[in-house]
């Protein structure tokens, strides 16, 4: 579990809410029901109406991983085609066959599934190279209903606000109500703005480069098949595939000494 997005988000609660303690104001004078529902419920209902269906599941299932799991593990990646590797070229493409139970990427192993069936590495290719397109497409499509969200909640926050003043104006007949009802109208503008720039836009953002990192540990594994396909070595496979799991500054350090 990566706990970024989480310490992030709580992060930035503690320092609004501190700066709002230390100008004198009071959790419970944020707390407004009425403006909570107006916010929230008007941005869901608008993301909703220009979300398919489709789109909403996909992005609900990437949340979960962009909060609970976050990247994919390309160490591991790196060291099972390693592993397939030696294991092809000493006994051959069936062989491989004993690994797959071992290969946790479900990409990978349709890849490797492919080559030990006596497909090649550019049939491969041909297969799982469109599938990748598609995935990183609908991924991105998922991603921005987030930032759709965002951009649709600080103009939903300040329709919050306009329903307050209106409510506001009616009771202008007493005054000691005015500065009370003002604030609490203004609330609604804080819940817009802030649910968009700390939370709907910065979770956008975060699940894009999440689909962006998909489809380079996709093309990761092509690359990878297609060279256990060529019969190339593990130590070129490691050499080749490595600088997708950041060990090119290992090897940098090793050529410098």
């Amino acid at each position: 579990m990566d706990p970024s997005p989480i310490l992030a988000i709580a992060f930035a609660m503690a320092a609004i809410l501190g700066g709002n303690a230390l100008e004198g104001g009071h959790f419970s004078a944020l707390v407004v029901p009425t403006a909570f529902m107006i916010v929230v419920g008007g941005t869901v209902g608008a993301t909703w109406l220009a979300s398919t269906n489709a789109e909403l599941k996909a992005c609900a299932k990437l949340t979960k991983r962009a909060v609970f799991v976050g990247h994919s593990d390309r160490n591991r990646l790196l060291e099972d085609m390693v592993k397939v590797s030696n294991v092809a070229r000493r006994e051959g493409m069936l062989a491989v066959e004993n690994l797959l139970g071992e290969v946790q990427d479900d990409f990978l192993k349709r890849g490797l599934r492919m080559l030990v069936d006596g497909s090649s590495g550019d049939d491969v290719r041909r297969v799982l190279e469109p599938e990748v397109e598609l995935e990183e497409h609908h991924g991105t499509n998922a991603a921005k209903v987030w930032e759709t969200a965002g951009g649709y909640c600080p103009t939903v926050g300040i329709l919050g606000a306009v329903l307050g003043l209106i409510h506001v104006m009616s009771n202008l007949d007493k005054p000691e109500l005015l500065g009370a009802g003002i604030a609490v109208a203004f609330i609604g503008t804080v819940y817009g703005v802030g649910f968009a720039n700390l939370l709907f836009m910065p979770l956008g953002n975060r699940l894009k480069k999440i689909v962006g990192h998909d489809a380079e540990t996709r093309n990761m594994v092509m690359l990878g098949v297609a060279g256990i396909a060529a019969g190339i070595n593990a130590r070129q496979i490691e050499e080749m595939l490595g600088p997708f799991a950041g060990h090119h500054a290992d090897h940098g350090k090793q050529a410098a000494a």
